[in-house]
């Protein structure tokens, strides 16, 4: 249904519509799905400044049937301007571009990164009537950034009507002057950077191996200064705290880049659009966000780029405290730890405990403004003092150099950050999806094993309290309700019998999957395959949503029985 909506006449608008595709050649060979039949689909996001959208899915084929139109308001930001129209001399200094990203969607609901383009609209000002056609040509990411993947068509119009339109050559011109402008600043960043290196590693020639980390390619391969992956980012009323916060980026998924064939870890620092709309991503790309969430609520905070156990090169946040307290947040786990220096020439202590943290070395720590490189005797972690502005142990790199390619507005090679997206998964009907779907697999499961299954729903009711609970120790850290949950269990489970229960969390929604990790569980086995006299089986299950379509799943599992000596 086409969706009718209500135009500012005092704004300006670009309405961008997508009329296919075509040439998707990966999809050549595929069969037209039958009606009510799941398929794969292709879904293509879109964000221009601070406005996100998404079209419909549409099923993966060799001429994917795109048919979406997106209103994208191209309004001025500065104050006093709001009633007066945006004219096309006006609109053509506005150089944000929109990002499109294209997701495929597999039959199990696994989401694939196919593309990442950036749509320079400003043609349209040029054309005649303010309407213009383009075919737009999408290249594949990481490894395969040189390869097309198919071609979109795509119609541009301004509402309301441009009164006089730029001539294409003037268009033209501003498009090359910018370019010109960004391809200079970022060859006098990389002189810069050249030089900056050659002074660190003047200071020790170890420096050469430490993981100092001042540029990474993106999805597109596209070589970016490591500050422009992070910028103070917002959560608006969608998570209200720093921890909440690291719960979000933690319950988003975590895959490493994609490797054809073997020789180690591809590098892919995903611009924030791609990671989001995927909902999941490396390491880096869980680092980038949560170092830009904790931005957001004033905090001083870095990625810290090093080595985990075996020389395993990973990435963190760090925040560092008005007090001097250093804390480290794992963006993958959610857990935060307290960082206390230990001074490398006193002897060892033996009672001495070995540090919580998992990390071993750390090479450079950097955000939206600061860029430094370790330059103590030793990398390691445990013994690094973090004194950031001690030049003589942290060696910055200008920040001039730094704002003149990472400012916002700085570049127009720079992809703006979007806003958060509140969760659309209403998490009761998918609770009770995903333990309906359990208690078929349960029952399945204990009639191949020749035994019966009678659920017991109050027992099943009875563990939501304990779910509410592991969740919100993970977010807060704070343990609370457990005497309740323990109580009412003593009440349900009768004198002589057993009752055992099994907790378990997931980041996906895929009921099987789920259940075929439980299986793998030794304790959650048994009480699935429980026999005995007098058996009743419980589950519940509790989705707890986040932002974008991140979502943290509870399942627990339980039985009582009567013990028989």
């Amino acid at each position: 249904t086409l969706k009718k909506t209500n135009i500012d006449p005092t704004r300006r608008y670009l309405y961008l519509q997508v009329l296919g595709g075509k040439a998707f050649l990966e999809h050549l060979q595929e069969p037209e799905p039958l009606p009510g039949q799941v398929c794969s689909t292709f879904t293509l996001c879109l964000h221009y400044r601070n406005q996100r959208f998404r079209s419909k899915p549409v099923p993966c084929a060799c001429e994917p049937d795109f048919h979406d139109g997106f209103l994208l308001e191209v309004h001025r930001e500065s104050l006093g301007d709001g009633t007066r129209m945006a004219d096309s001399t006006t609109m053509l200094s506005i150089s944000d571009p929109i990002h499109m990203v294209l997701i495929k969607t597999d039959i199990f609901g696994e989401t694939t990164l196919v593309a990442s383009y950036f749509l320079e609209w400003r043609s349209v000002l040029g054309s005649e009537n303010g309407v213009t056609s383009l075919t737009v040509e999408l290249m594949g990411v990481g490894t395969e950034s040189k390869v097309s993947v198919g071609i979109l068509n795509i119609k541009l119009e301004m509402y309301p009507p441009l009164n006089q339109t730029l001539s294409q050559e003037v268009v033209n011109t501003q498009l090359a002057l910018e370019r010109q402008k960004t391809a200079e600043k970022e060859r006098l960043f990389l002189v810069y950077a050249k030089q900056w290196w050659r002074e660190y590693l003047q200071i020790r020639p170890s420096h050469n191996s430490r993981l100092v980390k001042i540029f990474a390619q993106d999805e597109n391969g596209i070589n970016r200064p490591v500050c422009s992956y992070v910028k103070p980012l917002r959560a608006g009323r969608l998570l209200d705290t720093p921890r909440q916060a690291a719960r979000f980026v933690n319950v988003l998924g975590y895959e490493r880049a994609p490797v054809i064939g073997g020789g180690g870890k591809q590098e892919q620092w995903c611009t924030l659009l791609a990671f989001l709309c995927r909902s999941k991503g490396d390491c880096e790309d869980h680092a980038n966000l949560l170092c830009s969430l904790l931005l957001g609520y004033g905090l001083e905070a870095f990625v810290c780029v090093g080595t985990k156990a075996k020389g395993v090169p990973h990435a963190w946040v760090m925040t560092c405290g008005t007090d001097g307290t250093i804390t480290f947040w794992e963006s993958l786990t959610g857990h935060r730890y307290i960082h206390k220096p230990t001074n490398p020439d006193e002897p060892p202590v033996a009672e001495q405990p070995k540090p919580l943290y998992p990390y071993r070395t750390i090479g450079c720590v950097f955000n939206h403004q600061m860029f430094l490189g370790n330059c103590q005797p030793s990398d390691a972690v445990e013994t690094c003092v973090f004194d950031l502005n001690d030049e003589s142990k942290w060696k910055p790199m200008s920040e001039e150099a730094i704002k003149s390619v990472c400012a916002p507005g700085a570049t127009t090679s720079l992809p703006p950050f979007p806003p958060l997206c509140a969760s659309t998964i209403d998490a009761s009907v998918t609770s009770n999806d995903i333990e309906m779907q359990l208690r078929l697999l349960v029952s399945e499961h204990r009639k191949d094993l020749g035994l019966t299954t009678v659920w017991e729903d109050q027992l099943s009711y009875l563990l939501s309290p304990a779910l509410a609970s592991y969740e919100f120790e993970r977010t807060t850290s704070i343990s609370a309700g457990n005497e309740e949950f323990q109580d009412a269990i003593r009440r349900a489970v009768p004198d002589g019998h057993t009752f055992k229960g099994f907790p378990i969390h997931f980041v996906y929604r895929n009921a099987r999957r789920a259940f075929a990790t439980c299986l793998r569980s030794p304790f959650c086995e048994e009480i699935i395959c429980c026999r005995g006299d007098q058996v009743r089986l419980a589950v519940r299950v509790r989705v707890f949503t986040y932002p974008e379509s991140a979502c943290a799943v509870w399942i627990m599992f339980a039985c009582k029985y009567r013990s028989v000596l």
